[in-house]
């Protein structure tokens, strides 16, 4: 049928900041779909406060709203631009939700507005537990014993009579938000209770538990014709009972015989049909691993975190092709992008194995609680694509970037007991994968471990045909068949020659060269020409020949904390210069969430392990012009030394300039010949050295590992016992890595991005942080242009920072980060894209990365038409403020602190400073500024001043110390002498959606809006 000509402008809803559960999958899906409906000929006007996303670009959608994600926000945007229709289904669960607020409130009907794709009807057939339930009994598809509740009692009653364990499932959240499995009547009330006050219209399903079920997931296309398909079917390693966003899933799926999959497979497409689904869906199911018995889990009408999963395992556009469907197009009209000579409706088929891995944040915040649930709390994830099971999920492994002794050995840092493996295995964490490697170490046969994990035996068998292979290598001689034999089940150069006690350069030697495959959604069935790449260490035809006239750009593999979608963004827009200066981009990556590793972004696409072995296997292959390593964060940068060694070369600030910004003494030394002012410090080996630095340099110290992302393992300590404490965790944790130890100075903290062609330096505006020096950058509100910096201050700060990046003769981006104390000082300088580049190119209008890879291409600012020192800043106020999911990882420290700890961020564009904080912070937080209430202040009485404006506004002030009462009040203002590590305060403020402020001039500022 045709597509739907009485609509020209269509609203798409974008899903927010980043949070756990809702990450850069929906970046990617929602700007592949802006881009198909302009495709299309429609008008598109995009709403998200998400300044890190690819999507908020001004080339996405022809109007962009840079706005919070509210009622009042979205319905006076709507009123504005009078869209003809509203897509909702692109912004995850905030997307839908919005969808059903806005036709609650009576939006949708008074301006007209026609919802795309999947209805409201269906939104709730699918989101409501209850009706939800009502639909698969008169289809007929068996549901769990379950009981919609809507208070406590009601779901103490039903799993008394049910029996336990039941599974909380709260309706209308995000990544099981509230949710979990429930043992005993008292876990039942913490949950239940939780679960009820996080639902949006307090109500959860109480449903019998399944855990130990397989869990299987269908990626399901259906257009309005009726045509309904199989995108792809996923397997989860791990059994019901984990999210699927924390579970290890592979594809296509391996252990369901055609029966059970043609009955699981109906199953799905008849109930996406029931649900009038039009564009792309996600179906759960759990199968009884010794029956024929399955249920239905779930539905989410809408695309997910799974769809980009299943987009990157098949090559499969869903939400490119979902948004065509959405007006009206049909399956059988869409050409598919990957084939160009066959249709959206052929499904696609797979001649390789898939292996999705979680990435977890439990490497920064080893106080969280590790075990896994229906809660999700993975930051990110990678995927392997290999010939065999193992071959992917021992690429996946690779590519987590995790502790490199457990990635060469398998096992964990630490050799558990009986009992502790067993605890391990019952009831897993983030580290079930290696604790599995370990039993089987430890010498339990598959059906032990099996009934310790209800994990599937064919699973159990792959791991073992892993392990058996490194105990071959640790014994006898190491051959070349031996060798060849462990390379295709995946294991590394690195790896075998850990395991058969040689070098990395032995084992290459005996390995032949990596051929690369072709993943085209059809198996080689039609022709395709798509330069999306593989590498396999099996024998065959190498269907990757060399572009030439290429520049290789390396990406920041899994999204964590520290490291986020602003780095994928960087990514993307340098390989958008890359190819308007006439050459050919290559991309490096393996996040499967990503805009950046969909293949029509780039001229080739290798979606392989972020490591020296495989990107050098690439560039012999490619034999690029140079490598980009500005814009993959931490980790590219990390990949420098060991590519220069290897004959690389490195394409704008040399190895020399970044080794002065990243080594503490060359550091140290560059600033001390600029007569540049530091926090006085030095570098540690050992705590003995640690004892004798510290004093000298005066408590309290802040102290920190060389290299480090997102702060990581960053601490302020106080005293010796507190110093002796660090030093013995961080000399555990890597021997061999210096700690720098410096004196923590307090004052206002600053920071600049500088782009420069080596000669001249230009900055595009210097961002004042809320918090004072000591939180994280990341985890600061960002304020643009600065409000508390004098003339002067400012003036140093543009003179400073041009100073360091001559001195280091910077090429492309670096970004500088100061403290305004008595003096200026200068405390970190990152040499590379920062998380900040996304944010400062929407609010001065400079596209920062395209800008710096031009730069690094060769052109000056002269050529680029860009003035020496800073620029103007534009009129309004700009703030960035972070966005945490502390509710996700209970036991997590959660004051702010040197170390990061948010997830994405927010911003608030306005007029005015008291504005634009508004609309950064309470509108995100869905807060609002009443006109009376509480103010809490914490330890202290506030100063006479706003003392009186505080009681003027009819503020009542209480003061206290320790944990705030229950009452909810308005606002958090902290005045305790360690501020920013008031963990209990802070942690009431986010996780109760209340703004925390920690300066007086932010409540003054907001009194006056």
């Amino acid at each position: 049928m045709p597509k739907n000509q009485n609509i020209h402008t269509i609203a798409v809803i974008g899903s927010g900041p980043i949070i756990v559960g809702q990450a850069a999958e929906f970046d990617y899906s929602g700007s592949q779909a802006c881009l198909s409906l302009r495709e299309e000929g429609y008008r598109v006007v995009l709403i998200n406060s998400n300044p890190a996303t690819i999507m908020t670009d001004d080339d996405i959608a022809d109007k962009i709203y840079l706005e919070p994600l509210t009622l009042d926000s979205v319905s006076a945007i709507l009123e504005k631009e009078r869209p003809n229709a509203l897509l909702p289904t692109l912004g995850g669960q905030t997307g839908l939700n919005l969808a059903v607020a806005l036709d609650d409130a009576g939006v949708l009907a008074r301006l007209h507005i026609q919802l795309l794709g999947t209805g409201l009807a269906t939104i709730h057939q699918a989101e409501d537990r209850q009706e939800f339930k009502q639909l698969m009994e008169t289809l007929h598809q068996p549901v769990p014993e379950s009981l919609t509740v809507h208070d406590l009692p009601a779901a103490l009653q039903f799993a008394q009579r049910c029996g336990y364990p039941v599974i909380v499932r709260p309706a209308f959240t995000l990544g099981g938000t509230g949710g979990g499995i429930a043992h005993n009547e008292a876990e039942l009330k913490k949950i239940g209770q939780r679960g009820l006050e996080l639902s949006p219209n307090t109500e959860c399903l109480i449903e019998k538990s399944i855990a130990g079920y397989k869990e299987i997931e269908f990626e399901v296309m259906r257009d309005a014709a009726g045509t309904t398909i199989s995108v792809c079917c996923m397997e989860n390693l791990d059994p019901v009972g984990i999210h699927t966003g924390d579970s290890i899933v592979v594809a296509p799926n391996q252990t369901l015989d055609d029966p059970t999959f043609q009955r699981l497979r109906a199953a799905s497409l008849q109930i996406v049909s029931a649900l009038n689904i039009q564009g792309g869906c996600n179906v759960q199911l759990a199968q009884d691993p010794a029956s024929d018995q399955y249920y239905i889990i779930e539905v989410n009408p809408r695309v997910s975190r799974s769809s980009a999963l299943a987009s990157k395992a098949t090559g499969y556009p869903i939400a490119k092709i979902a948004a065509k469907i959405a007006v009206g197009l049909t399956l059988q009209e869409i050409q598919n992008p990957v084939t160009k000579t066959t249709f959206a409706a052929f499904e696609p088929t797979l001649d390789y194995v898939v292996a999705k891995l979680p990435r977890f944040p439990f490497d920064k915040f080893v106080t969280a609680d590790r075990h896994l649930g229906t809660q999700m709390k993975a930051t990110g994830e990678v995927m392997g694509i290999g010939t065999t099971l193992e071959e992917a999920l021992l690429k996946a492994v690779q590519s987590l970037e995790l502790d490199a002794q457990m990635q060469t050995t398998l096992l964990p840092k630490t050799t558990p007991s009986h009992a502790e493996l067993v605890a391990a295995l019952e009831h897993p964490t983030d580290l079930r994968l290696f604790y599995l490697f370990e039993a089987l170490h430890q010498g339990w046969s598959l059906e032990e471990i099996q009934a310790h994990t209800q994990i599937t035996l064919f699973f159990l068998h792959k791991l073992q045909h892993i392990w058996a292979t490194l105990v071959g290598l640790q014994t006898g001689t190491l051959t070349a068949a031996k060798a060849v034999a462990a390379n295709q089940l995946g294991f590394t150069a690195k790896m075998i020659a850990q395991a058969a006690d040689t070098t990395a350069e032995v084992v290459a030697a005996l390995l032949p060269a990596p051929v690369y495959k072709m993943v085209d959604t059809c198996a080689g069935e039609f022709a395709s020409q798509t330069p999306y790449f593989y590498a396999t260490a099996f024998p065959g035809e190498n269907e990757s020949q060399p572009l030439g006239n290429s520049i290789l750009v390396i990406g920041s593999g899994p999204i964590r904390i520290g490291q986020g979608v602003e780095f994928d963004y960087t990514t993307v827009h340098c390989v958008q210069a890359i190819q308007t200066a006439g050459y050919h981009a290559i991309i490096v990556n393996n996040n499967p969430e990503t805009v950046s590793t969909d293949f029509s972004i780039s001229d080739k696409l290798y979606f392989e392990p972020l490591t020296t072995e495989s990107v050098m296997q690439i560039i012999d292959l490619e034999q690029p012009l140079g490598v980009i390593v500005q814009f993959g964060g931490q980790t590219a940068i990390n990949l420098t030394k060991s590519l220069v060694a290897n004959g690389v070369k490195i394409l704008g600030t040399s190895l020399a300039g970044i080794n002065q910004t990243e080594d503490r003494h060359e550091f140290e030394a560059l600033l001390a010949q600029l007569h540049i002012n530091q926090p006085k410090g030095d570098t540690a080996m050992n705590l003995q050295e640690a004892r004798q630095i510290a004093p000298v340099v005066g408590y309290p110290v802040m102290v920190r590992p060389s290299f480090v992302l997102g702060g990581r393992a960053m601490a302020i300590v106080h005293n010796e016992a507190e110093l002796a404490e660090y030093v013995q965790k961080a000399i555990a944790a890597a021997p061999h890595q210096p700690i720098l130890i410096d004196h923590d100075v307090q004052g206002m903290e600053c920071e600049v991005d500088i782009l420069s062609d080596g000669q001249d330096v230009f900055i595009p505006g210097i961002m004042e942080h809320l918090e004072g020096a000591g939180v994280h950058s990341g985890d600061s509100i960002a304020i643009f242009p600065p409000q508390h910096l004098t003339a002067a201050q400012q003036d140093q700060i543009i003179a400073t920072a041009t100073a360091i990046g001559k001195a280091v003769h910077c090429v492309g981006m670096m970004n500088v980060q100061f403290i305004v104390a008595d003096q200026l000082y200068v405390i970190d300088v990152n040499p590379r894209a920062s998380r900040t580049v996304p944010f400062m190119s929407k609010v001065t209008g400079y596209h920062l990365a395209k800008l710096a890879t031009n730069l690094i291409l060769g052109k000056t600012l002269a050529d680029l038409q860009l003035p020496i020192g800073c620029a103007k800043a534009p009129a309004g106020v700009a703030i960035k403020a972070p966005v945490f999911s502390f509710t996700k990882l209970p036991g997590m420290a959660t004051g702010l602190a040197p170390e990061m700890k948010s997830t994405g961020e927010t911003i608030g564009l306005a007029a005015t400073y008291p504005q634009a904080m508004q609309k950064a912070l309470f509108d995100s937080y869905h807060c609002t500024l009443p006109q009376a209430g509480d103010i809490l202040v914490c330890s202290a009485e506030p100063a006479a001043p706003l003392k009186a404006q505080l009681t003027q506004a009819g503020i009542t002030i209480q003061v206290f110390a320790g944990t705030p009462p229950t009452a909810k009040p308005w606002a958090v203002l902290n005045l305790d002498a360690h501020q920013n590590t008031a963990s209990p305060l802070n942690y009431y403020a986010l996780s109760h959606q209340v703004p925390l402020f920690t300066s007086t001039a932010t409540i003054s500022g907001l009194l006056a809006v």
